[in-house]
């Protein structure tokens, strides 16, 4: 157990085969989004999704996803992915988009600047201001990540629990 536990926090993706049908475990997840109120659990066909309640949540709080597969002979196979709220992980793939987008017009008009013979002092300082902050998006989430793992702990440990169960 607690070798899983580590596993998780070191690679927020995991998978997990299990002894049980895949609508068995289904069925327990949905029961037990009745009988606990520690977190909001949400199922969609054969996706579970495991948050916090909203007074606990912040920006960056995590949310398992779990993807659980029928395979032959009463077993399935679960795949967990720990992750932000979706909408927050799009708005953070979208600054390093933009950033990255940025970063190739700044080198293209530092170029052509360079090729003409004129100043491109101003597209250099363009380049290393989107070098900068994509550093700070990087440990941006780096950090989150790592403040958040008592939490990743918290939602895995609820996730075996009903496993178990």
């Amino acid at each position: 157990m607690n070798e899983n536990l580590n596993e998780v926090v070191l690679r927020p993706r995991f998978k997990i085969e299990l002894n049980k049908q895949h609508t068995t475990v289904l069925e327990a997840f949905e029961a037990k989004k009745h009988n606990q109120s520690q977190f909001i659990v949400s199922r969609i066909d054969d996706h579970v999704f495991i948050k916090l309640p909203k007074a606990e949540q912040h920006f960056w709080s995590p949310q398992l996803h779990l993807e659980i597969n029928d395979l032959e002979n009463n077993k399935s196979q679960l795949y967990g992915l720990f992750g932000p709220n979706p909408t927050v992980w799009t708005l953070f793939m979208f600054m390093h988009f933009i950033v990255a987008g940025l970063f190739v017009a700044f080198c293209v008009w530092a170029y052509s600047n360079y090729a003409l013979k004129v100043n491109y002092q101003l597209q250099v300082w363009g380049l290393i201001g989107m070098t900068i902050i994509w550093f700070v998006l990087y440990f941006a989430g780096r950090m989150s990540k790592t403040s958040n793992q008592k939490e990743m702990t918290d939602l895995y440990t609820f996730m075996s629990n009903v496993l178990d169960e």
